[in-house]
């Protein structure tokens, strides 16, 4: 398989409460908009926030996303009315994470990687 793209499609129960959050609140760059969908920008991938859906988020899907600063990031998000729902910790695989959850409780797991963590290595 050779793989071009990809997106992570998100069906939210409520699409414009879900558009802004993702936009306004978390401050995702818009990549596109059609009509029923905003596709955000998201590092090499992107998010699509699209559609409806009645049903909850699993909790075996997570949203992992890489940010420069995660205490400023967590900073930014206080501003706008946003708590985590788990602080920023060390975890034991050495990746400094937060979590918080979308308007329909899809839980986003902030991500910092520690200079001196494997990820920062050069492996050449």
């Amino acid at each position: 398989m050779d793989v071009l793209s990809s997106r992570v499609l998100i069906h939210p129960r409520d699409l414009e409460a879900s558009t802004a959050f993702y936009r306004d609140t978390l401050g995702l760059a818009i990549q596109r908009e059609f009509p029923g969908g905003t596709v955000f920008f998201a590092g090499g991938g992107s998010i699509e926030v699209v559609g409806g859906n009645d049903a909850t988020p699993s909790a075996a899907v997570d949203l992992w996303l890489q940010v420069r600063d995660l205490p400023a990031t967590l900073e930014e998000l206080a501003a706008r009315g946003v708590a985590p729902v788990r602080g920023a910790r060390r975890e034991p695989w050495g990746l400094d994470e937060a979590w918080l959850t979308d308007p329909d409780g899809l839980r986003i797991v902030l991500v910092q990687v520690p200079p001196d963590h494997p990820l920062r290595r050069d492996s050449r």
